[in-house]
């Protein structure tokens, strides 16, 4: 089990620590809703230094992004950042990623803990063209300060003005007295604010100088249980849960980030799915009486046919219902459907609903 460079600290907080990705990392401090509040609300920090960071240079460099992702990297300007996934060879997604680009022949990818092996292997595998490529995941940390007061709370650590980055743009600038951390307009919440990546040696200094500043503005550490009930109520995907190596972009509705203007892995298979209809979709629903959604719970039509199954599900702290994700046949994805999730054998009414589920 790895440790994260902030894991003793976690501890030392009175985290509950579980084990998550191959990392020892805190589920929660002082409570899920409580948590998810304070993120909804004021601002919250989380470490998510489990994430994986690949470095892709030189001049083949924009090929290679290309050739594995289904988004179309050309668009980016220096300094921009864009959500993207990798598919596979057979209609599946391997991983869903995060391009930074720096400049041209220079991009960072941001990948998720579980598949950073996975993931590397199969850009390798790519990798004909020679593009220089670094596995940086053991050397960097990564906190994402979120929430609406996360601006406010930050800017007396930076002589970058916070307000001035828009959203999935990114700058390279002193933080919480560290020079060149990428301070990025990213997050996984909903609810504004920064993801801050900088050396595994000067992370303690900034979580230290973060929780400082943050302090008047009621900061807290926050926990991957709220993160997962804010990421949620949002309606974005998880990775493992809503997609996996047999979800295609086009079911789980990422045909926004799956772009035919050019040749990408399997991009010719997706393109006839994409002609012809897909077969089931990814949505969202909410309960109309009380009761929890759960992954992998059956999800049926009024006469009790199976029409699909659920991704994710949970009681939203934020609207005081259950909500969830999970795929059903096309014919019942059209929302205000009714449909029924099968909670303990027995079917609970629910209604599919366009996302996010939090308005703010």
């Amino acid at each position: 089990m790895k440790n994260t460079a902030l894991s003793h600290i976690h501890e030392q907080l009175g985290a509950k620590m579980v084990p998550f990705a191959g990392y020892n990392m805190p589920v929660s401090y002082e409570g899920v809703n409580a948590e998810h509040e304070t993120v909804r609300k004021a601002v919250g920090v989380f470490d998510v230094s489990h994430m994986g960071e690949f470095l892709i240079t030189g001049p083949n460099a924009l090929e290679l992004i290309q050739k594995v992702c289904s988004n179309d990297v050309s668009k980016l300007v220096d300094g921009q950042a864009q959500y993207n996934c990798l598919p596979n060879e057979t209609g599946g997604i391997v991983d869903d990623l995060i391009v930074y680009k720096f400049e041209e022949g220079k991009y960072l990818l941001v990948v998720n803990a579980s598949n950073i092996d996975k993931d590397w292997d199969w850009i390798s595998k790519y990798n004909t063209m020679g593009a220089e490529m670094r596995n940086l995941s053991d050397d960097y940390s990564l906190l994402a300060i979120q929430g609406p007061k996360a601006v406010a709370a930050m800017q007396s650590l930076t002589s970058e003005d916070l307000s001035a980055i828009k959203f999935y743009h990114f700058k390279v600038a002193d933080f919480a007295g560290i020079e060149h951390v990428i301070i990025s307009a990213t997050g996984y919440t909903g609810s504004g604010g920064f993801e801050i990546y900088c050396k595994n040696s000067e992370v303690e200094q900034v979580w230290n100088k973060v929780m400082e500043a943050g302090k008047s503005f009621g900061i807290k550490p926050i926990g991957l249980a709220a993160r997962d009930t804010l990421r949620l109520e949002m309606g974005y995907c998880l990775y493992g849960n809503d997609i996996n190596d047999t979800t295609s972009p086009l079911e789980a509705g990422l045909g926004w980030i799956t772009k035919f203007t050019k040749d990408f892995t399997n991009s010719e298979n997706l393109k006839k799915q994409k002609e012809e209809g897909v077969k089931r979709k990814l949505i969202g629903f909410e309960l109309n009486e009380r009761g929890i959604p759960r992954h992998d719970y059956e999800i049926v039509d009024k006469e009790g046919n199976n029409i699909g199954i659920v991704t994710s599900g949970t009681m939203a702290p934020s609207l005081n219902k259950g909500i969830g994700m999970g795929y059903v046949t096309t014919e019942n994805s059209s929302p205000n459907t009714e449909i029924f999730i099968q909670i303990r054998n027995k079917p609970i009414a629910a209604t599919v609903v366009k996302t996010p589920f939090y308005k703010g």
